[in-house]
């Protein structure tokens, strides 16, 4: 574990420790990644090290005073983070010109007025320009922080004006382990592992939620229903899955990693697959489906999850997914 106990991810740390420590701050960070690798986790860190007030050292925060457990509450009077809101489809552009307003007037109590945007993904054109006059613009005491999956979902005039800090999945073997250190099972350890895709943030996550584990489930009891149904059945599916757009980018995320396995089990591929818990059903799929099929499923999907992050037509697009799936018996 790094000085800002963040697990995995020790090059960003550092770099990141640097920057404060040396005074060499950019205005703006682009952390790039699947969700629940770390990437607001790091956000956070380097905001706490810019305004604690009693650091153990050079760019890193005690963690402990009440700057740094406001910050990491989100509720530091000169902090503001910013998701787009639930009953809303996009992030607004009256959202980003409640930053520019934050922006404009000199920080309250601490040193630096930050603004952390989280899935910045969910802007769209219209409120990515309205950031980029701000991101031109900040003044010094302002740091910008954005979340992103991918950073080519922006507009590249946005990607040229920060530093980007692409945070990658770890191994299942780091993820285990970290999990392990937070005190779960090693058994559910080992299976969480697999589960996450690398993210440790979201192996915590499923640890601590039935929820989220029921939820699964759920969707992969949908997935093999769907197979079975007949075409309208399957329309009729698509009407409730695209009601909450996040709970439609899950399934599909979750029926991603169901279908590489499927693919990976018609190659012959000695790898170790994600849903060890289903194994006896994905070895079974294997006799009705084949290699070609599985891997124009998977690929599918993949696109699925980058249109809808590009904000397409959420019906068309679960329709023309599960047009496509094979019908078995």
């Amino acid at each position: 574990m790094n000085t800002w106990d963040v697990f995995g991810h020790d090059w960003a740390v550092e770099m990141l420790q640097q920057h404060v420590a040396h005074g060499t701050l950019r205005h703006a960070y682009l952390f790039t990644g699947p969700e629940g690798v770390g990437r607001r986790t790091i956000a956070t860190r380097l905001a706490q090290s810019l305004n604690c007030l009693q650091p153990t050292s050079a760019g890193v925060p005690c963690r402990s005073c009440r700057t740094c457990r406001q910050i990491e509450a989100g509720q530091h009077p000169d902090l503001m983070v910013v998701r787009r809101l639930a009953d809303k489809k996009d992030l607004a552009i009256d959202q980003i010109r409640e930053v520019s307003k934050f922006l404009s007037l000199k920080p309250y109590m601490a040193s630096y007025k930050i603004v952390l945007i989280l899935n910045f993904e969910d802007a769209n054109a219209n409120s990515q320009n309205a950031l980029l006059k701000t991101l031109e613009e900040a003044p010094s005491f302002a740091i910008l922080l954005l979340t992103v999956n991918n950073a080519e979902q922006l507009l590249p005039t946005i990607i040229s004006r920060c530093e980007i800090m692409r945070l990658r999945p770890l191994s299942t073997l780091a993820v285990d382990e970290f999990l392990q250190l937070k005190g779960v099972h090693a058994e559910k350890a080992s299976l969480l592992a697999h589960l996450s895709g690398g993210r440790p943030g979201y192996a915590l996550q499923l640890s601590t939620s039935e929820q989220d584990l029921s939820f699964r489930a759920e969707k992969l009891d949908d997935l093999h229903t769907l197979l079975s149904a007949k075409l309208p059945d399957r329309f009729h599916y698509v009407e409730g899955m695209i009601k909450d757009k996040e709970v439609f980018r899950q399934t599909l995320t979750i029926w991603l990693s169901y279908w590489r396995d499927v693919l990976l089990e018609t190659s012959g591929a000695q790898v170790e697959l994600t849903n060890i818990d289903r194994k006896d059903e994905i070895e079974s799929l294997v006799y009705s489906i084949d290699r070609p099929q599985a891997r124009a499923i998977t690929v599918a999907l993949e696109k699925a999850i980058d249109r809808l992050d590009r904000n397409v037509n959420a019906r068309l697009l679960g329709e023309v997914t599960l047009l496509d799936w094979p019908r078995l018996k």
